[in-house]
C-alpha cells in the first residue's frame, strides 16, 4: 500500500481539479493575479550593480587597436557577472578620479580581471578601488569584491605592501585541480554553496582553467604577517612541474573572494581547446557568480536607474575579435 507521504502529489492534484461555486467541474484554479509572496528580505537588492575596472591593452596585444589610452574588457568577465543575476558599470581606469568615485557610488560590488600589467597608473586605480571597498566595509556597508588572476595578484602585493612578492610559475593554459587544505575553512565560503560530490570532483578532476605565470606559494603567504592575518586559504594547486600555488583564498573579515584561475573561462571562451566546458566546469562556473552577485545583493546602495542607464557597459559595442586574440571571443574596448 502506498504511504501517505506517496499519496500527497495525487491528493493535491484532486484537490485542484476538485469542484467549486465559482468553478466548473475539472478546472483547474490558478493562484490569483497578484498572489505572489513578498520578498522574504526586503534588505536583499534584486537590481545589483557591479563596476569592473578596465586593463590597459585590447586583449589582443595591440591587434584590434594598438592606441595608447586604449583599454578593454573581456565580455566573458561581463558574461559572468551576468550569470549570477547582475549588471556591469566599467570603470576605466585612467579616467580621472572623481568620474572614478561617481561610478562606484552605483554599484554594489567591484570586480578585478586577469591581465598582466602590475605597475603605473593602472595599479595605481586598482589600489584605490582597493581601499573604497575596504572603506565601505568598515563602516558597515557590505561592498564585496571579486579579484581574478591578475585581480589576486595585485591584491597581495596591496596587502603585503611588497611589490615583490609574487613567485614564479609555470601554469600558462593548464587546467587544473584545486585540492582542499583544511575542509573546515570552507563553511561561510563559496564552497559552502557546492554539492560535496562536486567538491570531491574538483580535487580529482581538472575543471578549472589557470593562465598565469606568477602567484603565491602556501608557504609564503602563511610566512607573511598581512597576508596571513587578511586571507585563509581555500584552496592550493599544482602548476606543470609539481609546485604549488594558491589558487582560492577569502578575506577573513571582508567580503573579498580572490582566485588564481579564471572561473569565467568554462562557459564563455572557446579560443584554447584544454579550457573544461564540461557540465561539472561550468557548475563550479556559476556557483562562483552566484555567489558573488548574493554578496552584492546586501549592498544598501540604491542609486538612481536613470545615471545606472547612462553608465552602464550596454552604451558600448563589443568587438568580435576574429582570430586576432588568444584569450577572448568578444572583448569591449574603451579610449
Amino acid at each position: 500500500m502506498a504511504s501517505p507521504r506517496h499519496l500527497l502529489p495525487l491528493l493535491l492534484l484532486l484537490a485542484l481539479l476538485a469542484p467549486s461555486s465559482s468553478a466548473a467541474p475539472g478546472v483547474i484554479r490558478l493562484p490569483r493575479a497578484g498572489a505572489c509572496a513578498a520578498p522574504a528580505d526586503p534588505a536583499v537588492y534584486d537590481r545589483p550593480v557591479i563596476g569592473i575596472v578596465t586593463h590597459p591593452g585590447d586583449g589582443a596585444a595591440g591587434r584590434i587597436d594598438n592606441g595608447t589610452s586604449t583599454s578593454y574588457i573581456g565580455a566573458s568577465y561581463v558574461k559572468f557577472v551576468e550569470a549570477g543575476g547582475a549588471r556591469v558599470i566599467p570603470l576605466i581606469y585612467n579616467e580621472p578620479d572623481e568620474r572614478l568615485l561617481e561610478k562606484l557610488s552605483l554599484v554594489n560590488g567591484v570586480l578585478f580581471t586577469g591581465g598582466s600589467v602590475k605597475r603605473g597608473p593602472y595599479f595605481e586605480t586598482i589600489k584605490k578601488v582597493f581601499q573604497y571597498v575596504l572603506d565601505k566595509n568598515d563602516a558597515g556597508v557590505p561592498f564585496p569584491l571579486f579579484a581574478q588572476c591578475l585581480g589576486f595578484e595585485l591584491v597581495s602585493m596591496i596587502v603585503s605592501k611588497d611589490n615583490n612578492i609574487l613567485e614564479s610559475f609555470h601554469a600558462s593554459d593548464q587546467a587544473s585541480t584545486l585540492q582542499f587544505p583544511n575542509y573546515s575553512s570552507l563553511q561561510g565560503s563559496v564552497f559552502e554553496r557546492f554539492h560535496p560530490d562536486l567538491i570531491k570532483k574538483l580535487s580529482t578532476s581538472c575543471l578549472v582553467m589557470q593562465n598565469h605565470k606568477y602567484g603565491i606559494s602556501p608557504k609564503r603567504l602563511r610566512e607573511n604577517d598581512a597576508l596571513s592575518s587578511f586571507f585563509k586559504i581555500l584552496t592550493i594547486s599544482p602548476d606543470e612541474n609539481g609546485e604549488v600555488y594558491v589558487s582560492t583564498v577569502e578575506a577573513q573579515k571582508y567580503p573579498i573572494t580572490c582566485t588564481q584561475w579564471h572561473p569565467e573561462k568554462a562557459i564563455f571562451e572557446w579560443r584554447k581547446p584544454m579550457i573544461p566546458h564540461s557540465e561539472d566546469a561550468v557548475q563550479v562556473t556559476q556557483n562562483f557568480a552566484n555567489y558573488f552577485i548574493s554578496q552584492a545583493r546586501k549592498s544598501p546602495n540604491r542609486p538612481p536607474a536613470d545615471k545606472v542607464l547612462d553608465n552602464l557597459i550596454y552604451n558600448y559595442i563589443p568587438t568580435f575579435s576574429g582570430k586576432t586574440s588568444k584569450s577572448f571571443e568578444l572583448v569591449y574596448l574603451f579610449s
